[in-house]
């Protein structure tokens, strides 16, 4: 079968035997030539219509030899023209409106160079006779191709075990997904009804295929037809995030295998097919649509500098040298302490990581005389300070280790900075250092007010951003979630009710590059991420799709954990003067001596009070808190604007 949509000059370079594809070649051209041989009886059909009108319906005017002329003559003239309009090259889709287009435009071209011709017979100079035969054989020409496209779209027969479906969506998206399942033989998937919230197309048939009503019939849809999954046929455009979550919990309520097609980006890139169907990602269920800034007009902020980025071995640190090297900086230094991260972010920058050049730098942030060291070496115009300890439990267990590495380290790279001219200074931070309980999140706060003091000391920008929890960074709690399902669990949670704020890391990455351009000096940033999303559904949507039974046990909340975290501390107001989903707040600064003298605290209490201590003052205090020890049993209150979920089987980070 000729391959569809694809123009004249791809089709023939694609035809080449050369590619090692000739049984192809030989097909489509076997397939063009009976194109163009039923299009000449198309034509040969049209200038014996014509011929008898023109005779009043008593025989041709012409001898036969003399319209054995006119259709060789004419047969030529449409086949010429056919071909400039790409009727046989598989430009157009058959049956489509453009196919339509270019046919009747064709015979009219071949219509008018026939009038043109007068040595041709019947049709040269009878500018009557010739419409009449383009007419009727443009009609047959059309019916020819109808024809094709309906036999090419008829129902094949499905896959023994093809799965019934109900196909959520009659618009294009919804539309061509039917279309490619009921015409494709052995299709997996058989859609037995079509529902859409728009009361227009409640008469509408796609293929046979219903549309049975909006999302309130979903179940009972689902009971009439026997239907076990539903594909949400909606190619993730702009504002379709949080109606896709609100389908996927409707879904799954009636007890039906939530499924979505490809995106646009990759419809249109041609990586997956309208029917590849998949589980939704985790970015679907945000209920939100995934956040885009304008790069374009910060670029310039980073093209010809000189960029210095510490953590970049980590999961926000190496996306920020992927973007980073795209803008063209004129050096990109990546310092890490671990020495395997250098290299694979080496690798995923230049597809080779020979470590021998000065743009991979071996440091620890807690060393201040080697982060002296490498700022006097690489003179940054620009730091991205990513390096930190980031596992609550590990912080709560270890808080000397915080102060080591979030406090103190943070303290070095940003006198480093200072004292070798750094004009601009971004500081990755936490939603976790909105009123903190946690060592992470006092630790994390105690680097927001140090930033916002040598703000206040230094000519540049130098701002914080605030973080919610980063989708596929490594050691979040989907990587162990997944672990554990693909172990057979259990799946340990912490709370029914614990929810946290979610991001990207291109949304986060997007962040920390506009701090750059938006950002005032001694602010932190903080994303607008949308609502909380309650982990336990989460957790849930991942069992359901394992291939086994796995169980969901709850542990309770650890030491240092909130049940929902806040984006703002008590006392901070919600200001976006520059952009609608940035806030940009004010930071109390702090005095590096109130942290450099913390550096002989060893007894971990000791060293959890101080860091709390500190990062409370200047702002309304938030009393450090543990849970209770039963909180693994306990209900616990629900999170507003979170509905309750049924049962006791949820899960928690």
């Amino acid at each position: 079968m000729p391959a569809e949509n694809e123009g004249c000059g791809d089709t023939l370079n694609g035809d080449s035997a050369s590619n090692g594809e000739p049984t192809r070649f030989a097909t489509r051209r076997r397939w063009r030539a009976a194109r163009v041989v039923a299009d000449a009886a198309a034509w040969t059909g049209g200038l014996y219509v014509a011929g008898l009108t023109q005779s009043g319906g008593h025989g041709l005017p012409e001898a036969p030899w003399e319209l054995g002329v006119a259709c060789a003559v004419t047969w030529a003239v449409a086949a010429l023209v056919g071909a400039e309009c790409g009727l046989y090259c598989g430009r157009f889709q058959p049956g489509s409106g453009a196919e339509l287009n270019a046919v009747l435009i064709s015979a009219a071209i071949t219509g008018v160079f026939l009038v043109t011709m007068p040595v041709v017979p019947l049709v040269g100079g009878a500018p009557v006779v010739a419409a009449i035969a383009s007419v009727v054989s443009a009609l047959g020409i059309i019916a020819e191709r109808a024809t094709v496209a309906a036999v090419r779209r008829r129902p094949r027969r499905p896959a023994p075990t093809a799965v019934k479906v109900i196909v959520f969506g009659a618009g294009s998206a919804g539309t061509q997904l039917v279309h490619r399942l009921i015409g494709q033989h052995g299709a997996l998937y058989r859609p037995v009804a079509l529902l859409d919230d728009d009361p227009g197309k409640r008469r509408l048939s796609i293929c046979g295929v219903p549309v049975r009503g909006g999302r309130e019939r979903i179940a009972e849809v689902a009971a009439e037809t026997g239907a076990t999954v539903m594909v949400i046929a909606i190619a993730g455009g702009r504002g379709d995030g949080r109606l896709i979550r609100e389908l996927v919990t409707a879904s799954e309520a009636a007890g039906l295998v939530a499924k979505v097609i490809p995106t646009v980006g990759e419809l249109v890139s041609g990586s997956a097919p309208i029917d590849g169907v998949r589980d939704p990602r985790i970015t679907h269920l945000l209920g939100r649509e995934q956040i885009r800034l304008d790069l374009s007009s910060v670029a310039a902020h980073f093209a010809g500098r000189r960029i210095l980025v510490t953590g970049a071995g980590g999961s926000i640190g190496s996306e920020l040298c992927r973007q980073l090297h795209r803008l063209g900086p004129a050096s990109l230094v990546m310092l890490d302490r671990d020495e395997s991260a250098l290299h694979a972010v080496q690798l995923a920058l230049h597809g080779r990581a020979l470590l021998d050049s000065d743009e991979t730098v071996l440091a620890d942030i807690r060393d201040a005389p080697r982060m002296r060291e490498v700022f006097a070496h690489a003179r940054p115009e620009i730091v991205f300070h990513a390096a930190a300890l980031k596992h609550l439990p590990l912080l709560e267990r270890y808080p000397a280790e915080a102060l080591k590495t979030n406090a103190l380290g943070t303290l070095n790279v940003l006198e480093a900075a200072a004292a070798h001219g750094v004009r601009s200074f971004v500081n990755v931070s936490t939603d976790k250092a909105a009123d903190p309980v946690s060592v992470l999140g006092t630790s994390k706060r105690i680097t927001e007010r140090l930033t916002a003091h040598m703000a206040g000391l230094e000519q540049g920008t130098w701002v914080s951003v605030r973080f919610g929890n980063v989708l596929g960074s490594r050691g979040s709690f989907l990587g162990s979630l997944s672990a554990q399902i693909a172990a057979g669990g259990p799946v340990t949670v912490t709370h029914p009710q614990v929810a946290r704020y979610f991001m990207t890391a291109t949304e986060a990455v997007q962040l920390v590059l506009q701090a750059v351009a938006v950002g005032r000096s001694g602010e932190v940033l903080v994303l607008d991420m949308g609502e909380q999303i309650r982990i336990a559904d989460l957790a849930r949507r991942m069992v359901a799709a394992a291939s086994s039974r796995v169980e969901i046990v709850f542990t309770g909340l650890r030491p240092g954990e909130k049940l929902t975290e806040d984006l703002l501390g008590t006392g901070e107001a919600d200001d976006r003067p520059r952009h609608p989903l940035v806030r940009q707040v004010p930071v109390p600064p702090l005095e590096p001596a109130e942290v450099t003298g913390l550096s002989g605290l060893t007894e971990a209490d000791q060293v959890r009070a101080t860091l709390a201590r500190i990062a409370a003052a200047g702002s309304i205090p938030s009393p450090l808190s543990a849970p209770p020890a039963d909180s693994a049993t306990a209900p616990g209150p629900v999170v507003p604007g979170l509905p309750a979920l049924p049962g006791s089987t949820e899960v928690g980070r």
